[in-house]
This record gives structure tokens, C-alpha cells and sequence, in this order.
């Protein structure tokens, strides 16, 4: 089997997980859905970024980085959020 060669460039993680972060708080506000599920709602955002978007041209490339991308959006967001309430208590 021969892996596929994965570019991933700046504007990937420039635009994705930042688009990941907000659509997932929109979706979390609109439609109301329990903060268990909202890591979920971005793993499929990502998901659906990647391979639909990005790496259209191949699966498994995008379902690896779609894991990355909605894995990055979710860390990025839980440390701003950490941040800020350690700011505010401060």
C-alpha cells in the first residue's frame, strides 16, 4: 500500500480551525445541543472541511487531517477558554 503525501499549508489552519471554532458555536447556540456533543460537532466539521474541501481528491488524507483540524479547533478553544477564566480571576 502506498500512503498518500499529505500537504497541508498555512491557510488550512489559518482558515479551518478557526471556521471550525465558529460554526460549532453557532451550531451549539442555534440548535441547543447538550456541551457533550459539541467535540463531536467539530470533529464532523472537520471532517467535512477536509474532505470535501481541502483534500477532496483524496479520502484518506482528508479523513486524517479532518481528525486534525476538528482536534485542533477543540484544544484551541478549551485553552482561550481556560485562559480567560484564569484572567478574569486574576
Amino acid at each position: 500500500m502506498d500512503f498518500p503525501t499529505i500537504h497541508t499549508n498555512f491557510w488550512d489552519a489559518v482558515i479551518a480551525i478557526p471556521a471550525i471554532m465558529i460554526i460549532t458555536q453557532v451550531i451549539k447556540v442555534v440548535f441547543k445541543i447538550p456541551k457533550k456533543f459539541v467535540p463531536l460537532v467539530a470533529i464532523f466539521l472537520g471532517y467535512g472541511i477536509s474532505i470535501f474541501i481541502s483534500h477532496r481528491y483524496h479520502l484518506f488524507a482528508g479523513i486524517f487531517m479532518g481528525y486534525l483540524y476538528g482536534y485542533a479547533a477543540i484544544g484551541t478553544y478549551a485553552s482561550l477558554k481556560t485562559s480567560l477564566l484564569a484572567f478574569r480571576k486574576r
